[in-house]
């Protein structure tokens, strides 16, 4: 299980997230695991059956006007409720004052609490963005990523057999490389997969029998790009004559990655056969599927059925005809 230290966050987003400390320190007796957030508010007037104590808490506008509406002893009986579970971190939003009782018993339970003057809604906004962002799940996957005509086409298969070279002839003809030989992939919300390179080989490519290049130098800065959605896997192998190939392409094929599917098509290598031509394809027809709403090779399928019942109804009315 993925976690996330307090001190992290807290060096990650200080500046974006305007944070300033109020406890003694950032050490948390909980670090963060998830990324969703929690409004302690029913907490505080005492129902606590429902508490998420796993999830940083805010307090806004709403929890401290409630606290401030309390006698002293009320705000302390409020808070030793809340207190008696382990938090990872409270932060506190619009730069609001805090009960100096609600510091006390933090620094005594180890729960930071920081402070920014972000309206509440924006500054979830922008928390559980990078949350999302850290706790993404993540895989390395060797192949080669680029992006064709604005489709991200992951091309897989066994090592040599001509993957990055698909790859740097796929960005001679304009399109961008993302990543070579490992892909970074992480799974976003609503079932988006981001493919990225590795951060020390950048938009290196290693060619066999020619060595390292560096993409950027050599074709320019349109030729990359940081990050792309991986949305057809296209796998290379090589011809079998024993294997049964799609030639039809109704029954399409699937993968799995990170529990997401997205479409695959596995391309057999002959000599002589031109890999970038069908690469550019295999995006032009994902991108005909997804924004033009039809498969042609069902319309293709449909067209032929229709064909053979006109023909069917002409025979039998051809039959009938004894005039």
């Amino acid at each position: 299980m993925k976690t996330l230290g307090v001190a992290r966050l807290y060096e990650d987003q200080r500046e974006d997230l305007q944070l300033d400390l109020l406890t003694e320190s950032l050490a948390s007796k909980r670090e963060i695991t998830v990324s969703d957030i929690n409004r302690p508010g029913m907490a505080l007037m005492g129902f606590v059956e429902n508490f998420l104590p796993e999830r940083i808490q805010i307090l806004a506008q709403t929890e401290l006007t409630y606290l401030a509406t309390l006698s002293p002893e009320g705000v302390r009986e409020s808070l030793d409720r809340l207190f008696r579970f382990t938090m990872p971190l409270i932060v506190v939003c619009k730069g609001l004052e805090v009960p100096p009782y609600l510091v006390h018993r933090a620094n005594e339970c180890g729960v930071p609490v920081l402070r920014t003057p972000q309206s509440t809604t924006p500054f979830i906004h922008s928390l559980t963005s990078y949350l999302d962002h850290m706790f993404a799940p993540t895989v390395s996957v060797h192949g080669s990523l680029v992006d064709v005509y604005g489709c991200g086409l992951l091309f897989t298969g066994r090592s040599a057999i001509g993957k990055s070279e698909t790859a740097l002839d796929l960005v001679e003809r304009g399109h961008r490389l993302v990543a070579d030989d490992v892909v970074t992939i992480t799974r976003r919300h609503g079932d988006v997969l981001i493919g990225r390179g590795n951060q020390l080989l950048r938009h290196h490519m290693e060619i066999r029998g020619l060595g390292i290049i560096d993409i950027q130098s050599i074709f320019g800065i349109r030729s990359i790009r940081l990050q792309k959605r991986v949305e057809v896997e296209v796998n290379l192998r090589e011809w079998s004559d024993e294997e049964e190939y799609e030639r039809v392409g109704i029954d399409e094929k699937k993968t799995t990655i990170l529990g997401v599917e997205i479409p695959l098509v596995q391309v057999p290598i002959t000599p002589g056969k031109n890999i970038t031509v069908i690469a550019e394809v295999i995006a032009l027809h994902y991108l005909v599927k997804v924004y033009g709403g039809f498969s042609p090779a069902e319309k293709l399928n449909q067209h032929m059925l229709e064909v053979m019942k006109r023909k069917s109804a002409a025979r039998a009315w051809v039959r009938e005809d004894t005039e």
